[in-house]
This record gives C-alpha cells, structure tokens and sequence, in this order.
C-alpha cells in the first residue's frame, strides 16, 4: 500500500466522518474558526449512511486560544494509529 501524500509544513489533513451530517459540519465550522482552512469536500461514509468531510487546515495561521493550547499540548509517545486509520 502506498502511502498517502504529505500536507505542506505547517498544514494537517482532517477526516471528519460522522452519521448526521450536520455533525459532520459543525466539527469543520469549528476547525474554520480555529484555524485557516480550506472548504470541506463532503463525501458519503459507508452503506449505512453518513458523511465524511475532509479539509485542510493551515496549523501557521491559528487563533490565540487554540495556539496556546497546542503550544502547552503534548502527545504521547504511545500515538500510534487507530486499526481502521490508513
């Protein structure tokens, strides 16, 4: 399998997948208000239903609070993917 391409440097792929669509976009006005941001791509999540967005936030261009927050962040060394996670 091939590995996914890399965002720029500074930026991060987000995958929001939820049942509800509204959910889904919530989460991503969210993101767009914390961070810069490119408009979602909606795309269907499963033969259940469900959405999945995808955008890209630029992690340079961010609001106060939530820079502080991941300037005092730390993640675990124990990260690994999730078993569903590409």
């Amino acid at each position: 399998m091939k590995s996914p391409e890399l965002p720029p440097a500074g930026h991060a792929e987000v995958r929001i997948v939820a049942a509800d669509p509204e959910a889904a976009r919530h989460v991503a006005e969210i993101l767009r208000r914390c961070f810069a941001a490119t408009e979602a791509r909606s795309y269907p999540a499963g033969a259940d239903g469900g959405t999945r967005l995808h955008l890209t936030v630029d992690t340079t261009r961010m609001t106060e609070p939530v820079r502080s927050w991941l300037l005092t962040s730390q993640s675990s060394r124990d990260d690994h993917a999730q078993p569903d996670e590409i």
